[in-house]
């Protein structure tokens, strides 16, 4: 049947007579929240808190997972019972690489007294996924959750879309930049949320370089409780500056936001349990054979005097530009893997305070870890190789910036 324009409308018109029923709004108090927490002047500070929240409960869960009961599972049962048991013992280069490497004093090696100092692949490589990250993850993911159950994710990114903005990003980016505190595998994947090539070759490259995952927050709280402050200050920093540049040189514009803010609704437990199951096991799945590989890799590129090579070759780089010791070759290495292993690392390195938060901004912006370096090259193709050429300038510009800061304070 053929209909003229005014017939069309003369239908619809019709239809929506029979169909739609019209009665009074009512705001109920739902709405009256929803309003609250989308409004600037409201919604900012209500979102501040509710991280201030997300932040406190995330790293006193992780805390006292990890305080009081993963480091008594592994230090006090599983760590002896390997020394006692595993073929070898100090001295032996397979029992090293397994178990411990000990703790040399003078000429004798002694057995070493927690998983975190043996740096074993037994020992270590299971204490540090499963004894410090796995606790810090698994709440991370619960409140990630729960939060977009609830309907609240939306109207966070109406709030920050005007703050994005200023760096060519738009309010969908907070999606990403948070999934990636988690892992930054899954903050690459949903990069293709935003809708043009530069902002999402835009966002995976910050996200690889400022943004730290689960993993090495949980570590940085085991290892270095009282710099995270100083460390996330200048990732934060670093992502903004970094992203403003990058906004002004690469071509293509930033489109509106367009989003529907949905109702707030009740969570589901079916819906948050089926979300904390996949992303737990993916990290599972990912994180463990990584760390394991990467402290067997680490262990022999030790025994075979690698490590104090390349350290040696780049002295001059370490300690003249980024101004941190040259022992952090080894944690840089190890952060191709896994950047909580070299954040793990650098936690035996005797360093000041000021080399200290240097050297984990270093390691965190160096390089995406392996599994993320796999993910942004499935995702942005040949404009990979553009992302990497961002990395080594920030890495060099922004390193030796933090260097120069210590300097000019007189702390360096």
């Amino acid at each position: 049947m053929h209909l003229t324009p005014d017939e069309r409308w003369e239908l619809i018109e019709e239809i929506a007579r029979r169909t739609l029923r019209f009665g009074n709004y009512k705001h109920t108090l739902k709405d009256a929240i929803g309003d609250f927490t989308v409004k600037p002047a409201t919604g900012i500070p209500f979102a501040i808190a509710i991280l201030f929240v997300f932040w406190s409960v995330f790293t006193s869960f992780a805390a006292l997972m990890t305080d009081g009961f993963m480091i008594k599972i592994f230090d006090n049962h599983w760590l002896p019972w390997l020394q006692q048991n595993f073929p070898g013992g100090p001295g032996n280069w397979f029992y090293a690489l397994m178990v411990d490497v000990g703790q040399r004093q003078g000429s004798a090696i002694v057995a070493s007294e927690s998983c975190f100092d043996s740096f074993g692949v037994l020992t270590s490589g299971l204490f540090l996924p499963i004894g410090v990250v796995l606790p810090a993850i698994m709440i991370f993911y619960l409140m990630l959750s729960l939060l977009e159950d609830i309907g609240y994710m939306p109207r966070l990114a109406v709030l920050i879309d005007t703050f994005l903005h200023k760096i060519g990003l738009h309010g969908y980016a907070i999606i990403p930049t948070i999934l990636s505190l988690g892992c930054n595998v899954p903050g690459v994947e949903a990069t293709r949320i935003l809708e043009t090539k530069k902002q999402r070759f835009m966002m995976m490259t910050l996200l690889a370089m400022f943004i730290p995952c689960g993993a090495q927050i949980g570590i940085m709280q085991k290892v270095i409780p009282q710099y995270i402050g100083f460390i996330m200050l200048y990732l934060f920093v670093g992502y903004f500056l970094y992203g403003f540049i990058m906004n002004k040189i690469l071509p293509g514009k930033t489109p509106e936001i367009l989003m529907d803010v949905p109702a707030y609704q009740k969570p589901l437990v079916k819906n948050i349990s089926k979300k904390m199951w996949m992303r737990t096991a993916g990290f599972l799945r990912e994180g463990v054979p990584f760390v394991m590989l990467g402290v067997l890799i680490i262990n022999v590129l030790y025994i075979f005097g690698i490590i104090e090579f390349m350290a040696t070759a780049m002295a001059p780089v370490f300690e003249g530009w980024f101004g941190v010791p040259r022992e952090t070759a080894g944690p840089l290495i190890a952060a191709l893997l896994r950047k909580d292993l070299a954040i793990a690392q650098l936690g035996a390195i005797e360093m000041t305070k000021y080399q200290m938060i240097s050297a984990v901004v270093l390691v965190t912006i160096y390089f995406p870890c392996i599994a993320t370096f796999v993910m942004m090259l499935k995702e942005s193709g040949r404009a990979f190789l553009g992302s990497l050429l961002a990395l080594m300038i920030v890495v060099f510009t922004y390193g030796g910036l933090l260097h120069l800061i210590w300097k000019l304070m007189g702390v360096a």
